[in-house]
Formats: structure tokens, sequence, C-alpha cells
């Protein structure tokens, strides 16, 4: 079983000592296809009422806030985009890039290795088909079942971080990101031409997408009629935050670049504090 759950509660009361009078939480349900995440859909439903029975309630609203088919994407357009990325390559990462990268990598005990200067020559899965599991989970997996679909990953991020993390986040600011994101450019204006001039790249994909990917599998939404749009649920924090968050907002009026504006220097990199040697060689407590 590949099944994870999670969840958080929303509700659950506000004055110690006193049963609330209503409660609620959130729950993630994640499997490797519609049915068996429908299963556990329908456990949460029958834990919820089997807690309302328990305290003599009843259960008000279940509603699905969002959700996300598990994606397959379209091969032929995937090998496509794979030839692309052969020609356009790796950005052209300078000093700078390579010693905030490899600086990171060390302060988060990961290999420093620094930033790639290879793309991948075999596309991942290509030759034999797989049941890759893991990376992000968002509703393109919907888009993918509907009509052809690929992702692009481009390097605009240094790799071995562990995803989730501060760290994770501070090469948006750098020239790392913006040479990473030209170079997915590149590829992404290549790979529509390919679409738009090339007809054969169009007919594998659909043949590919009836023949193989919705051969047996059918495409069901998550998503019921009586699931509106929770656009109610941020509204709170982003009236609350986004007036102090424009302070942070690029004014490339009067700034190059965003860690100017910033007051950065590239790279700030902590300094490496060596252990003072004895007589003997060895390091001084």
């Amino acid at each position: 079983m590949q099944q994870r759950s999670h969840y958080v509660i929303k509700d659950g009361g506000d004055q110690p000592n006193v049963v609330p009078s209503t409660a609620s939480i959130w729950f993630y349900f994640r499997e490797q296809d519609y049915p068996r995440t429908m299963a556990l859909f329908e456990v949460g439903k029958k834990v919820a009422e089997g807690a309302a029975m328990m305290t003599d309630t009843k259960v008000d609203t279940i509603a699905i806030l969002g959700s996300g088919w598990s994606a397959h994407f379209s091969k032929p357009i995937a090998e496509a985009m794979h030839a692309n990325v052969q020609t356009v390559g790796m950005p052209k990462w300078d000093d700078k890039d390579q010693t905030l990268a490899k600086g990171i990598q060390k302060e988060l005990g990961s290999p420093d290795f620094g930033l790639s200067e290879q793309v991948n020559k075999q596309l991942r899965g290509s030759e034999t088909p797989q049941n890759w599991m893991g990376g992000g989970s968002d509703d393109i997996g919907d888009i993918a079942w509907n009509v052809p679909t690929i992702t692009l990953r481009f390097p605009s991020n240094i790799p071995g971080l562990p995803g989730h993390n501060w760290a994770n986040a501070i090469s948006m600011a750098t020239p790392i990101a913006h040479k990473g994101a030209l170079a997915g450019a590149k590829v992404q204006a290549l790979t529509m031409l390919d679409i738009m001039m090339t007809p054969k790249v169009v007919a594998d994909a659909w043949d590919y997408f009836k023949n193989v990917q919705t051969k047996d599998t059918k495409y069901t939404p998550f998503i019921r009629p009586q699931d509106t749009p929770p656009t109610y649920l941020n509204a709170d924090i982003m009236a609350r935050y986004k007036t102090q968050l424009q302070k942070f907002y690029y004014d490339p009026t009067k700034f190059k670049t965003y860690l100017e504006q910033l007051g950065i220097e590239y790279p700030t990199v902590r300094a490496q504090v060596v252990a003072p040697k004895g007589e003997d060689g060895r390091d001084k407590q």
C-alpha cells in the first residue's frame, strides 16, 4: 500500500474545558490511482460519521477543496522536448554561481558538487515504462488525462537540497534562477515549434494518448458538482500580509537586480572556520 494521509485540525474549539459547538478537520488523501484514493475518502467520511455518533452531534459538511490525479505524461512530446534539451544544454555557470551552490550544499551537509554542467543524455523512463512515484502533486495530472501533456524541469535551483526548506528559496533571487529559467524558456520555445511545424509529433502524441495512456484507464474527476472553489481559504491571510509584502517587491526602475535592492553581495557564503593546528599537526581544542 502506498497511501499517505495528512491532516490538520482547522477548528478544534475556542476555549479549554468547553466542548466546542463546531469542529473541522482537513485531510489530504494520497494514493496511486483514482479508485484507491476514493476508497480513502470513503474511510474518512466514515470516521467523521463515527465521531459524530460518539459525541451525539452530526456531520454538517463534507467538501473536497482540491484534487489532483496522478500524472501520466506524453512520451512522444517528452522525447521531442528532450532532444531540444540536448540542443540548448545547461546554462554557463560562473565562479560566483558555483561558489554559492557549493556553499549552501556544504551548509546543509550535502555533497558539495555545485551546479551540474551537463544535461542527462537519456530521458528518464523512455526505454521501459515504469511505475514512477514521487514528485509534486497538483492539478496538472487532471489536465494530462484530458489532453497530451508534459512538464519541464529547468535548472533554476541548487541540486542536492532537501526541498520544502529555506535553502531551496535562496537561489530564486540570484543569476542561477535567471539563467535556468532562460534555458527552460528556450527549450519550451523549440518544443512549441516542433508541435506547430512537425505534424508527426502531434499525431504520435494523440496515438499514445488514445492507445496507451487511456486504453485501460478512464478519467473521472475527484471534484463533484457541489464542490465550489474554496477562494475563502487564504483571504484573511492575504488581507493581513499583502500590504506588508509590497515593500519587498522588486523595483526594476531603481535597481539592476533584486539582490542589489536587498543590499546583498553575490555570492554570500558563510566563512569557513579552520581550526588551529598544534605543533604535532593535530587540531587544538
